[in-house]
């Protein structure tokens, strides 16, 4: 126990975090995190970025002092079954962990793989630099002073039809390459400025992502679909599900 301490400590010095670790996270998530650290990926984690019911993410920093985003999953309290319906179906995954724990880890490496198909096809996702076991070290979206991007859903955006355009285009890229969001909502988009005042959309979020030979890819897709026609609707762009549908297959086929 003293080691595991030590070791908290050593890679997370902020004792307002520590207290997040030692409540949320068990002493075989301080080991990953130590991995972490000894393969380079990231010097000690700084403070909690964002919380949710089945990850924290946190603001991190490497040994040359570069901000990561470090992503960790609930090995204890995550829920099981919502996690299965997103990969058991999914070809990359033919043997699906039957114990919680390994469920996490495949989860944790599927976004990791799905990130990375994201990137390859053109689409703006935080780049995935490494993982260990439950824990996800990413690229963090943000400014160069370290002030973490906010999502869609917290600040909107500037121009709505360029970002319904980007989000289309998003959606199509990712299917053009067999990919499936499958939770795609104003929640899951980061609204980044850049350092030459533009605003930068980043989609966040893709673990639950599936292959279009998912047996619920489509009732995944179409989820998609009708969230992005919810969100601009509401905000004075009107677009129906049929329309956004619609454009998402005459974008693919423009790719």
């Amino acid at each position: 126990m003293k080691e595991e301490i030590i070791s908290l400590k050593k890679y997370v010095p902020e004792e307002r975090t520590q207290k997040i670790f030692a409540k949320v996270f068990d002493s075989s998530t301080i080991a990953a995190v130590h991995k972490l650290a000894l393969r380079g990926f990231i010097d000690h984690i700084e403070f909690v970025i964002s919380t949710g019911k089945e990850a924290h993410v946190f603001r991190a920093r490497d040994r040359a002092g570069n901000f990561r985003a470090v992503k960790i999953y609930k090995t204890l309290t995550t829920d099981f079954k919502h996690m299965i319906n997103y990969i058991a179906g999914d070809e990359r995954f033919k043997h699906v962990p039957k114990d919680r724990r390994g469920l996490v880890f495949a989860w944790t490496r599927k976004e990791s793989k799905n990130l990375e198909k994201a990137r390859n096809a053109g689409v703006r996702v935080p780049l995935a630099i490494g993982y260990i076991e439950n824990a996800l070290v990413m690229e963090f979206i943000g400014s160069k002073e370290g002030e973490a991007a906010k999502t869609m859903k917290e600040v909107g955006v500037r121009n709505l039809e360029k970002a319904y355009s980007t989000i289309i285009e998003w959606i199509a890229r990712m299917y053009k390459t067999d990919l499936i969001h499958s939770d795609l909502s104003e929640y899951n988009v980061l609204v980044n400025e850049t350092e030459e005042g533009e605003e930068e959309l980043v989609l966040i979020d893709i673990g639950q992502g599936v292959l279009t030979t998912h047996p619920k890819a489509r009732e995944f897709f179409e989820r998609d679909a009708r969230n992005v026609s919810k969100y601009f609707t509401k905000k004075g762009l009107e677009k129906d599900y049929e329309e956004v549908y619609r454009e998402i297959k005459e974008a693919k086929e423009r790719l």
